[in-house]
């Protein structure tokens, strides 16, 4: 991903604070001890942390929106190589994430992972999917062609859902992005956090989940066609709330769901996304309020290598054992933060110390200038 000049440093800090929220949610000290605006919602609904990752999409969107413009000065040919490129990259790394470290603890003995129970979706193969799809329709599309594609996604995703659902085709049983899951990954290859094989970044909902990428382009061309001016930002404000009104009103008949990306989801989302961009835009660009901003600014200049790393760490504790059957994450926390703060309080400070570190870690690459890019 590009980063935004400075001219629009509040993109920074939007992708920023989204990356330092993925840390934050994904790393409590106990799963069982986590403030429920932490948690997803069980199934329909949208609590702060069901914001995450859409926003982080819409943040490559808008990414790309500045990187787009670099990509057509190089040729058409170029720029298919260039996406797909990224793409596989991305992807690629998604894979050795899932399969990192590579070895597990079984009855007392490390032994080697194996393939075939790796998960072939995941966070990052959608980051790459979303990415690679909107690029290219954004490339071949242009702005209006994507925006029009965008809609037609939404309400494509919507009938098949109806048309090829069982029972109620919003439930997890009933969800028709199930059995393709299963026919093409593989229960072995799929996530089993809800008890059974179940991706909530399965193939189907990675469709939706690409229009949050459109639009966050769109997003992005808008502000910097538009610039610093006062009726950009009431327009983003405005469109913000238009589209939470009309997720909201879809969402009697198409729930909002996150672990089904569900086009109402997307819309309320975006919608979400504008008007924090509005807030973050008239306080750092018109306010001119930037002191604030650096904790924040570190996260959004090495975006995925920050991420990519707090999952290394996050993965390392569980394989390294300080003593016999217990592991360094658990050890860390109820050792450390559990004593300072008990359980909820606790496993919150678990959660923000690593965003503290990671922080740290944004901060010295970029004193060092060090800008890790896919």
């Amino acid at each position: 991903m590009v980063t935004a000049s400075q001219r629009f440093l509040s993109l920074d800090v939007f992708r920023g604070l989204t990356v330092a929220a993925m840390i934050l949610v994904n790393n409590p000290g106990s799963w069982e001890y986590v403030y429920p605006p932490l948690e997803h919602a069980k199934w329909h609904g949208c609590t702060p942390t069901d914001l995450v990752f859409p926003f982080f999409l819409f943040a490559v969107g808008n990414a790309m929106s500045f990187a787009m413009k670099k990509y057509a000065e190089a040729g058409n040919a170029a720029v298919i190589r260039k996406i797909l490129t990224r793409t596989l990259m991305i992807f690629g790394i998604g894979l050795l994430l899932n399969w990192f470290p590579f070895v597990k603890w079984d009855d007392g003995h490390l032994v080697m992972k194996p393939l075939s129970s790796l998960r072939i979706l995941g966070v990052f193969p959608r980051i790459a999917l979303c990415y690679g799809a909107a690029a290219f329709i954004v490339h071949y599309l242009k702005d209006r062609g994507a925006f029009v594609a965008a809609c037609v996604i939404l309400l494509a995703y919507w009938f098949v859902l109806i048309a090829f659902g069982t029972g109620d085709p919003y439930s997890l049983e009933g969800y028709a992005g199930l059995p393709l899951d299963k026919l093409i990954l593989g229960e072995n290859h799929m996530y089993r956090g809800e008890g059974v094989p179940f991706d909530p970044e399965g193939i189907l909902s990675t469709f939706p989940a690409i229009c949050n990428v459109i639009f966050g382009y769109l997003a992005g061309k808008f502000i910097q066609e538009k610039g610093k001016t006062y009726e950009m930002l009431a327009r983003l404000m405005i469109m913000g709330c238009l589209l939470i009104f009309a997720a909201l009103c879809w969402d009697m008949v198409f729930p909002i769901n996150k672990k089904i990306w569900t086009s109402s989801y997307v819309l309320y989302t975006v919608g979400i996304a504008l008007l924090l961009i509005s807030i973050l835009m008239y306080i750092v660009e018109f306010r001119g309020q930037t002191r604030w901003t650096t904790f924040f600014t570190v996260f959004g200049k090495n975006p995925l290598f920050i991420y990519v790393l707090s999952g290394v760490v996050v993965k390392l504790y569980l394989l390294i054992r300080p003593v016999p059957g217990q592991n360094m994450y658990s050890w860390l926390y109820q050792s450390v933060f559990q004593p300072i703060g008990g359980n909820m309080v606790g496993s919150f400070l678990f959660a923000l110390f690593h965003v503290c570190a990671f922080a740290a870690i944004g901060y010295w690459m970029d004193k060092k200038k060090i800008y890790v890019r896919v």
